[in-house]
């Protein structure tokens, strides 16, 4: 690899990062004058958690973003002409929400800036795993069923119709959310998994 090559490949995970670890959720809520999001419910940073104030316009807004900043990342590193370092935006971009540094590594868990890289890198599986997540929160109202859901599904997809290195990105995606929801699929195997609407346990 040369060395041109391989510093597009660092600047695109770089740029993901960064783009990645803006923690909308709670700069919306703090400027919407909630407080820390942090202190509430789960202690999340997402849309999930921010739903939990009542304020179902903030929710949506964070979600908006962090699934735009998932995407972002790849478009922008897209025009560079590197698909490899497009990919690795990607990667950055769930990792830096998940692990932002300014937040001592706390932050969310990667769905809906996962969905954004996946509607920007391959938007069929990209809608299938939006598609889904939409329909099990919808039928289930249980967040996490649908979010873990939606990547499972995605990989499947990916394996099916995608090249080698989308497949590897999806999965390792996967991986990192079904990770960051060990909590909740203990409680979705026990019964205890709150639903949306209903005050966390």
């Amino acid at each position: 690899m040369d060395p041109e090559t391989l510093s597009q490949w660092i600047a695109g995970f770089v740029i993901g990062y960064l783009l990645g670890s803006i923690p909308f959720g709670l700069l919306i809520t703090r400027f919407a004058g909630l407080g820390d999001i942090r202190e509430t419910g789960s202690g999340n940073i997402g849309a999930t958690n921010v739903l939990r104030t009542g304020h179902k316009g903030l929710a949506a807004a964070t979600l908006a973003l962090d699934a735009g900043k998932g995407a972002l990342a790849v478009l922008l590193l897209r025009g560079s002409g590197s698909e490899p370092a497009a990919l690795l935006a990607g990667f950055g971009a769930v990792l830096g929400h998940m692990f932002p540094s300014w937040l001592a590594f706390r932050g969310g868990k990667g769905v809906a800036t996962g969905l954004g890289v996946l509607l920007a890198v391959t938007w069929p599986v990209g809608v299938l795993a939006c598609a889904i997540w939409c329909a099990m929160v919808a039928w289930l109202r249980i967040s996490s069923a649908g979010a873990l859901a939606a990547f499972a599904s995605a990989v499947v997809a990916a394996a099916l119709f995608e090249t080698s290195p989308v497949v590897i990105l999806t999965l390792v995606m996967t991986l990192l959310v079904y990770v960051r929801h060990l909590p909740n699929l203990r409680r979705l195997a026990d019964g205890t998994e709150p639903r949306i609407g209903t005050a966390r346990r």
